[in-house]
């Protein structure tokens, strides 16, 4: 097969960063007068995330010292949903992996799949909260915020859906994602969250928005009253921030690496165009003909939710999916279509071929094909030689260098996607 030419093309993106981690918190707590919202000897629960989000165990850790410096009793409770295969040893091994332990936040982690229902909601469905989350005397809500990748909607992946999802464990996880078939997640997770913030002492809310390299660009904290629109404030500047493909029509895109410290569904939705939820529009842009995706990362400990979003893998990949976590977390978030497994071929080289074999009528040379690393690390990319015209004149994209035809190695592995100098 005539493979294209391809160029190494830079995306130049907008990037704010929030310059002391430590001390931004210091402000933002010191702006909704935290003093005033710990009681002494109050057993505080602090929500931990399984999202490999930027200084997480740094702001954690300040939680952590803020409560017990004001008198308070803190203590973390996994925030995950069904994440870590769905159990309380998995869900501690997952926070270890993101270096939050007993010993680096310095205070006792609670780990436990038990839940307890405190209300319902208008659609007559039980709100599932924590058991120990849901007994302490105060609760402390921490997590990115960003664009769902199921969904479009005023909040997205956030505080909302950490309280909705995250603190309800297995249970309460599973429980909701059921409803937004129904009902939508624009509609159920907002009103699970307003629940738990009517029901529960959430004392207050963290919220961070990451620039398009994963570094952290804002930090707000809010209280309870005020988290809802807060949020919304946030989210609308990730999706400022949010970097994205540069062009709408691409025959195939080649992805290096998939995996749940990338995006929850393994490959972000927002950047491939494809959601593949029941009741859910798909994307308008971009329109890709055919997906390739060659490996998983080893942050994602086997799960490979998202897979089903390709066309075409490879056996390396397949040799390292744990098909009970994928399907625990495909069936919870009532996507099975995500945990199928796309065809999958002995090399990169056979994956690749097989995408341009199925585009069309069109020879392979002339297609329009985008290689990247993953759909997180967008700065550095490969286009063909077909989409120079239309990258030409653009402020925001630069040619750096062509890098020859498509290639791979004898053993048919492909050239990952390489970082050039700025």
């Amino acid at each position: 097969m005539n493979f294209p030419k391809m160029y190494h093309l830079r995306q130049m993106f907008d990037a704010p960063t929030v310059k002391g981690i430590e001390e931004t918190l210091s402000r933002e707590l010191a702006s909704i007068q935290v003093s005033s919202l710990i009681r002494p000897g109050s057993r505080v629960a602090i929500t931990a995330g399984s999202r490999g989000v930027a200084h997480m165990d740094v702001i954690l850790a300040k939680v952590v010292r803020t409560v017990r410096e004001l008198g308070g009793k803190p203590f973390l409770f996994p925030a995950m949903g069904s994440h870590g295969g769905g159990t309380a040893e998995g869900q501690i091994e997952v926070l270890k992996s993101l270096r939050i332990t007993e010993e680096t936040m310095g205070a006792p982690i609670i780990s436990s799949m038990d839940v307890v229902e405190i209300g319902r909601n208008r659609f007559g469905f039980p709100v599932l909260v924590d058991k120990h989350a849901a007994a302490a005397d105060g609760i402390v809500v921490v997590n990115r915020i960003k664009p769902h990748t199921d969904f479009e909607g005023p909040v997205g992946s956030g505080l909302m859906k950490m309280m909705a999802i995250g603190m309800g464990k297995h249970a309460g996880c599973s429980e909701v994602h059921k409803q937004t078939v129904n009902f939508g997640y624009r509609e159920v997770i907002p009103e699970v969250g307003r629940i738990i913030l009517e029901k529960l002492p959430v004392l207050f809310c963290i919220g961070i928005v990451e620039n398009v390299y994963e570094e952290t660009a804002m930090i707000r904290a809010m209280v309870a009253a005020h988290v809802e629109e807060g949020e919304m404030a946030m989210l609308a500047e990730a999706k400022r921030l949010m970097a994205r493909l540069p062009f709408d029509r691409i025959d195939v895109l080649v992805v290096d690496e998939m995996g749940k410290n990338i995006s929850g569904t393994g490959m972000d939705t927002n950047v491939i165009g494809r959601i593949m939820f029941i009741g859910e529009k798909e994307p308008e842009r971009p329109r890709i003909t055919r997906i390739v995706v060659l490996d998983l990362t080893p942050e994602s400990h086997g799960n490979a939710v998202g897979i089903g979003l390709a066309d075409y893998t490879t056996q390396r990949l397949l040799k390292k999916v744990d098909h009970g976590a994928t399907a625990t977390n495909a069936i919870t978030a009532i996507t099975p279509e995500k945990g199928r497994m796309p065809i999958a071929l002995g090399t990169d080289r056979g994956a690749v071929e097989a995408a341009l074999a199925t585009i069309g009528a069109m020879e392979p040379e002339n297609a329009r094909v985008v290689h990247i690393r993953n759909t997180l690390e967008l700065r550095e990319l490969e286009i063909s030689e077909a989409l120079l015209d239309e990258a030409g004149g653009r402020e925001n994209l630069r040619i750096i260098g062509q890098g020859g035809t498509l290639s791979f190695d004898e053993a048919g592995n492909i050239r990952r996607v390489s970082f050039a100098e700025p």
